[in-house]
């Protein structure tokens, strides 16, 4: 596997049930991309398992600059969060989010019972995601005069380059996503043609 790829889910997964000793364990995998799109998952699942007891998980976020977070949600310390996670680990994947809701059967389950619990639902869990491989890529702004479009758009076309904006007035812009283990070699390209600027935009 090369540099710039990574590994993420592509969609929501469907719920899977763990079961043992009465209590149920309910795991769902999200794709994410924020911080914020955690919160809405995670209320959203607690107004659809409104009796359950604990609604615990981890997320990973980044690719090249990892950030993570795990949430026992009143469980034993590290015997929910971490378990979940130890698995995001486990499959290598990042941008993701797995929730474990749990429903209490009567019977205690002790903190060696919570941990293998949390970690095989979060194991089904990705195991009935869709996971794939995404590129890393670079994100570069293009100005160039109207007269210079048919040398810029020449290369664009070449490298099949993906452009996710543009404006062709008389001052051009073009907004192009290049895959990072290619984009100083097409960096270069658009340097080398005169009157043509190219900025690396920074996400």
């Amino acid at each position: 596997m090369t540099e710039d790829i990574y590994k993420t889910i592509k969609s929501p997964s469907a719920e899977v049930l763990f079961k043992d000793r009465n209590s149920k364990f309910f795991g769902y995998a999200f794709p994410i991309n924020n911080e914020e799109m955690v919160k809405e998952h995670i209320n959203r699942l607690k107004k659809q398992h409104h009796a359950a007891r604990h609604w615990c998980y981890a997320y990973q976020l980044g690719i090249e600059t990892i950030t993570y977070r795990v949430n026992d949600d009143g469980e034993p310390a590290n015997s929910a969060g971490q378990p979940i996670y130890g698995q995001i680990q486990s499959f290598g994947v990042t941008n993701v989010l797995i929730v474990v809701v749990r429903y209490f059967g009567g019977v205690k389950l002790g903190v060696g019972g919570w941990i293998n619990a949390y970690r095989t639902a979060a194991k089904l869990t990705l195991e009935e995601s869709s996971i794939v491989n995404r590129t890393i890529n670079v994100e570069y702004k293009i100005m160039f005069d109207y007269k210079n479009i048919n040398k810029v758009m020449r290369i664009v076309k070449e490298k099949n380059l993906k452009v996710t904006s543009q404006k062709l007035e008389s001052n051009c812009e073009l907004i192009i996503s290049v895959r990072k283990s290619e984009s100083e070699i097409t960096k270069r390209l658009f340097e080398a043609i005169f009157e043509v600027k190219i900025d690396n935009l920074l996400t």
